[in-house]
């Protein structure tokens, strides 16, 4: 008997692979088996799915709306299923890992290795993404969990911080040479300024706060990682704004130099993120556990 979770497993294979010949060989199907389920699948919802067309078939408006919640839903059963695995004494099993860049490469490293150490019968998947991509991730089942900058505002996901550092402002020989005293922000903001892209949490952070103090900023430089900020600074192309914590190899062996402010930003959070309506699976307990003890 086909159940309604079978009809939407077909619906999602078809729907990524554009054509019910190739969702039939992947699910090991007949093709008239899965025109049958799609047919089957659109009588019961009473709407048309997918547009059939002579090289395969593509969504409707509709079946692009359904393909959003029933593909997540499937992923959350199969990250469920792959947990009760886990469970078993870990003994094996997949932890994945949302992390930024930035914060992969300068804090969460060692803690990756002594969880291997410990739990190598584990398998560990590292993604790279932005906070706002990772966020969509965990909603979705693809990940377990996710290490991001803060703050985040989203009521389905819960935060357990982690790490607190503090942005500041780096220059080279040339602007060290120019800066003879603190910098009030309205100062700093005449300056050329290196910054990341738009997207990132922890540029959103340092422009929401110079903004409510009065003080816009226009960079004349946006990049998309924290090493390109910290060797563009090197060079004397700008001012970076930067985290500190990350950034203490340039710092003490004078590559870069801090830029004294009058007054200093706020220091932030990095923080574990994780969805409240799904229980941390074993590995991942032990990952946060790993991290928060070391």
């Amino acid at each position: 008997m086909t159940t309604k979770l079978d009809l939407y497993k077909v619906f999602c294979e078809v729907a990524r692979c554009q054509s019910f010949s190739k969702a039939a060989r992947k699910l090991f199907m007949t093709q008239p088996a899965v025109s049958q389920s799609i047919m089957q699948l659109e009588r019961e919802l009473e709407i048309r799915l997918f547009t059939r067309m002579s090289k395969g078939v593509s969504l409707t408006n509709e079946g692009h709306l359904l393909f959003e919640y029933a593909s997540s839903a499937i992923n959350l059963i199969n990250t469920g299923e792959k947990k009760l695995l886990e469970a078993k004494g870990m003994m094996a099993g997949e932890l994945k890992i949302g992390v930024g860049d930035t914060i992969s490469r300068y804090f969460l490293l060692p803690y990756l290795e002594i969880f291997h150490n410990n739990y190598s019968n584990i398998q560990l998947k590292i993604i790279n993404r932005t906070t706002i991509e990772l966020c969509n991730m965990l909603k979705s089942g693809e990940i377990d969990i996710a290490i991001c900058n803060l703050p985040i505002h989203d009521s389905s996901i819960e935060i357990r911080e982690c790490l607190k550092v503090q942005d500041v402002f780096v220059c080279g020989e040339k602007y060290r040479n120019k800066i003879s005293q603190p910098l009030g922000f309205n100062e700093l903001a005449k300056l050329p300024l290196i910054f990341l892209e738009r997207k990132s949490n922890s540029r959103q952070y340092v422009e929401k706060y110079m903004m409510s103090k009065g003080i816009r900023i226009m960079p004349e430089i946006e990049l998309g990682s924290h090493e390109l900020l910290l060797e563009f600074a090197k060079i004397n192309l700008g001012i970076a704004c930067v985290t500190k914590e990350f950034s203490q190899e340039y710092i003490k062996s004078n590559q870069l130099y801090e830029v004294p402010l009058k007054e200093e930003i706020p220091k932030r959070s990095i923080g574990f993120c994780f969805l409240k309506s799904v229980s941390l699976s074993p590995a991942s307990e032990k990952f946060v556990e790993i991290v928060e003890n070391n």
